[in-house]
């Protein structure tokens, strides 16, 4: 796939303000401060289309993109740390949910796993509960960069079989750099084998 026109349609603080459309949809969330908006400006060659920022948790609104005129890109709030009130928090957790719970034209969600850092509770407890719903998903282990390859074919190795010890099934996986742009290719045939479906 080749992404040729990517536009920012809307910033939607809950479901009933994300755009009412027929276009298949691929989703992604993580972590706070897990590298999500490089990623996806990366995917889309844009440098500027999602907001980077130095500070976890600056996504607090569910961001949609039309790309190519025939599917939607869709920047999930991070769970876990933002720096934002308890009551605003939960409420984009919330709308985060119901997204999740409800949205019929998700094709696909991409979960961003830090990869210098060991299985965390918060990533294993959210993919339990996307399994719980069925929702098709792959992970995406970020910042491979910043550690030798040996280093992180070990951090995904042990994140499959800790996945394989609670009794998940191994789901696709993939490793990205934003320096080296490793995965891309990857990651954009995935989404087109998705958008497809």
């Amino acid at each position: 796939m080749k992404i040729k026109s990517a536009e920012f349609l809307v910033s939607a603080p809950n479901l009933d303000a994300a755009p009412r459309s027929s276009f298949p949809e691929i989703a992604f969330i993580g972590r706070s401060n897990v590298g999500k908006s490089s990623l996806i400006n990366l995917l889309t060659g844009h440098r500027d289309l999602a907001k980077v920022s130095a500070t976890p948790g600056k996504t607090v609104l569910m961001n949609f993109f039309r790309i190519n005129g025939n599917w939607l890109l869709v920047d999930l709030p991070g769970y876990g740390y933002a720096k934002v009130a308890k009551a605003e928090r939960a409420g984009f957790n919330e709308a985060v949910n119901d997204y999740l719970e409800r949205r019929e034209n998700l094709r696909l969600l991409f979960v961003l796993i830090d990869s210098r850092l060991a299985p965390q509770a918060i990533d294993l407890e959210f993919i339990e509960w996307i399994y719980q719903l069925k929702i098709d998903y792959a992970l995406v282990f970020t910042k491979t960069d910043k550690q030798s390859p040996t280093r992180t074919r070990a951090a995904v190795a042990t994140f499959m079989a800790t996945l394989a010890k609670r009794g998940y099934p191994s789901p696709p996986f993939f490793q990205s750099s934003i320096i080296t742009k490793e995965g891309r290719s990857q990651l954009l045939a995935a989404i087109d084998a998705a958008i497809q479906t």
